[in-house]
């Protein structure tokens, strides 16, 4: 048994339901695959305060995009046989990937780059990205509700609409709206709608996305249409201070735009908007993490853990 794979099969991973791959062992199995992107379509692709290099995606995300390749095309295999064995007419059913984390760890990001990556393959020209954001109720509902404060839990989502969403792309049904959020104005845009017409694959960010239901309700849930799951992981403290630092800097961009919900925070010394923040992040977003996001770190396919830095340091992929 080589060095590698005797590292894979450590002890703690015979146990557990993942196979763990440091940042060097995952980076060898991109084998051949290209890279596709240039440093000017990351810098369009990366969020405010989650920077990312092309060491980064030639690392981490050219070995999951081989996967996943491997992945789609099998299902894909599968369902072409169902099709011919039911004598079913010729069909197409999406892969959907789900990426789920907590504010401020990068899911955008990460979600925007894997869409770029998958959409430069042959087999699978046509790639989707939605988030939850869209399904969350407007602020009328939440404030009727006094869910202001817990905007992001699972509650504050119209979680009937998300399934019946999700349902019908799984079904291959053609042009299915979806609902727009506005980060601007923190609320869901009245007569906004994105529509998703059959695509290849379909990413699906969301604080939540991998949440089960709670006992005794006998319905679906979001992660029971995925093919795919991604959870990105930090530590605590580094989350805060990713958070902290976007609060910083869209307090000089984007809150001072009058539409801007957030508008009353721009005019705020340097210490009160940091105080605030971190109030901010402690009330509403760390609660939400540890009550609800973090708990559904198991149930992922695939676990990028990131450092410091926002680099990944960590890779875990559930065995088959």
């Amino acid at each position: 048994m080589n060095e590698r794979t005797s590292l894979r099969l450590s002890p703690p991973d015979v146990l557990s339901p993942y196979r763990h791959f440091t940042r060097a062992e995952w980076a060898s199995l991109r084998a051949d695959t290209p890279l596709t992107l240039t440093i000017e379509d990351l810098e369009k692709l990366q969020s405010m305060n989650d920077p990312i290099s092309v060491e980064e995606v030639i690392a981490i995300y050219l070995p999951l995009s081989r996967l996943l390749a491997l992945y789609v095309a099998a299902t894909q295999g599968l369902f072409k046989a169902t099709q011919r064995f039911l004598g079913a007419e010729d069909g197409k059913m999406p892969y959907i990937i789900g990426i789920a984390g907590s504010v401020a760890v990068g899911k955008s990001t990460t979600a925007r780059v894997l869409k770029a990556l998958l959409s430069r393959w042959q087999n699978t020209p046509k790639v989707e990205l939605i988030t939850t954001d869209g399904f969350l109720h407007p602020n009328s509902v939440l404030e009727r509700e006094g869910l202001m404060d817990k905007k992001g839990f699972p509650e504050s989502y119209d979680g009937t609409a998300l399934l019946r969403f999700l349902s019908d792309i799984k079904a291959g049904k053609r042009n299915v709206p979806a609902p727009v959020y506005s980060h601007l104005i923190y609320d869901v845009m009245p007569g906004k709608e994105i529509v998703i017409d059959r695509p290849d694959i379909l990413i699906v960010e969301g604080l939540n996305v991998l949440l089960p239901n709670k006992p005794g309700k006998d319905i679906p849930f979001v992660s029971d249409f995925f093919d795919f799951s991604v959870y990105l992981h930090a530590d605590d403290e580094d989350l805060e201070r990713w958070y902290v630092s976007r609060f910083m800097r869209l307090r000089e961009t984007a809150f001072r735009d009058p539409r801007s919900y957030f508008r009353k925070y721009a005019d705020l010394d340097d210490a009160q908007a940091e105080k605030t923040a971190r109030k901010i992040w402690q009330r509403i977003n760390l609660r939400n993490l540890h009550e609800n996001i973090l708990p559904t770190r198991a149930r992922a396919s695939l676990v990028l853990t990131k450092g410091a830095n926002h680099s990944i340091e960590q890779v875990a992929l559930r065995k088959l």
